[in-house]
């Protein structure tokens, strides 16, 4: 039965064929350059686990990566294999011909490993920014779907300049510069509601969903939310699309007793959140899997989104110490994801 099809609360072993992991890349605002480091560091240290990609978060003005181009930049320099990702770039505070010219860059750095997502709309406290990014013009910024589309013909190859040509000694060009062979089929776009699923598929994205979404027809179990979203991309899409599902899910397998109860305290003051839809929009929020290895994998094989997926960016909890992300990558390489049917691509 191909997964799309499979029915939900189906118990059929899923093997997983792409582990990768999430970080927002927090860093002190007194001391910046270790955060940034550290995060490089998780990146190289994922690539010698055999993980198959790495992701950042974007986020503006907090102290959380608010350059993934530019970091990614970097750990393409310091890596050779994994695949590096956005999850994701709001696009609304961004110029998509600049942003193109950026990610192509990466890209040919990195050598053809950039998987970009976005998410389009208005982003997060854009009402508290919005006049020092566009000063008397945000009015007639379009941040809808085709501020996307217009981001993907930029990197695709579409013209966007009248001249091209030699002048003087200098050469130019009509398209965006470096044109990244291959990058436009690897775009990725964020989607938390159905609508946003199924318009990701139709118009040939690839989707990422995470571990918010938004409750929809009253319906409040997330993990049959979440897969209801993955079936309306696939049947949109048709062949060719890629899911990668992102819980946060911390192993324990080696972690120290202080780890454990920390990680314990952590997922409690967090579920409270768990099958209440929260604010305006009704968003859920999946439960945090915590606990040893065995049992996640338990869990993650009963859930039907996870039954829909073969590919997976696990999201690292924001507020940990570096020695526990250590911990939680080398858990989730070496214990949990042999246990999910993956093995690394060393």
């Amino acid at each position: 039965m191909a997964r799309a099809d499979r029915p939900v609360g189906d118990r059929q072993t899923v093997t997983l064929r792409r582990l990768g992991f999430l970080t927002i890349g927090l860093f002190d605002p007194a001391q910046p350059r270790g955060g940034h480091e550290t995060t490089l560091q998780l990146i190289e240290l994922g690539e010698r686990l055999g993980f198959d990609s790495a992701w950042v978060r974007q986020r503006h003005l907090q102290f959380g990566i608010s350059s993934p181009a530019t970091v990614l930049a970097a750990a393409s320099q310091r890596t050779s294999r994994i695949s590096l990702g956005t999850a994701v770039i709001p696009l609304g505070a961004e110029n998509p011909l600049r942003l193109a010219e950026d990610l192509a860059t990466v890209d040919v750095l990195s050598g053809g490993r950039l998987n970009p997502g976005f998410s389009t709309g208005t982003p997060m406290h854009f009402d508290d920014y919005k006049e020092a990014l566009y000063p008397g013009t945000w009015r007639d910024e379009d941040l809808s779907y085709a501020r996307l589309l217009r981001f993907r013909g930029f990197v695709r190859g579409d013209q966007v300049s009248s001249f091209t040509g030699r002048e003087g000694i200098e050469d130019y060009s009509e398209r965006v510069e470096p044109f990244a062979a291959g990058l436009a089929e690897r775009l990725w776009y964020g989607a938390g509601s159905t609508r946003s699923a199924r318009w990701a598929g139709a118009n040939g994205f690839h989707l990422l969903t995470s571990s918010v979404v938004q409750s929809e027809n009253g319906v409040t179990d997330f993990g049959a939310v979440q897969r209801a979203q993955i079936d309306a991309y696939r049947e949109a899409r048709g062949e060719g699309g890629r899911v990668s599902q992102g819980l946060v899910v911390i192993p324990t397998d080696s972690a120290t007793a202080a780890q454990v109860e920390r990680y314990r305290s952590y997922a409690a003051s967090r579920a409270h959140r768990v099958g209440v839809p929260q604010g305006p929009r009704g968003m859920l929020f999946a439960a945090d899997l915590v606990g040893p290895s065995a049992e996640i994998a338990s869990r993650l094989h009963d859930d039907p989104a996870f039954q829909a997926v073969d590919e997976v960016a696990f999201a690292l909890p924001f507020s940990f110490e570096h020695d526990d992300y250590v911990q939680l990558l080398t858990d989730i390489a070496a214990s949990l994801a042999p246990l999910l049917g993956w093995s690394p691509q060393l």
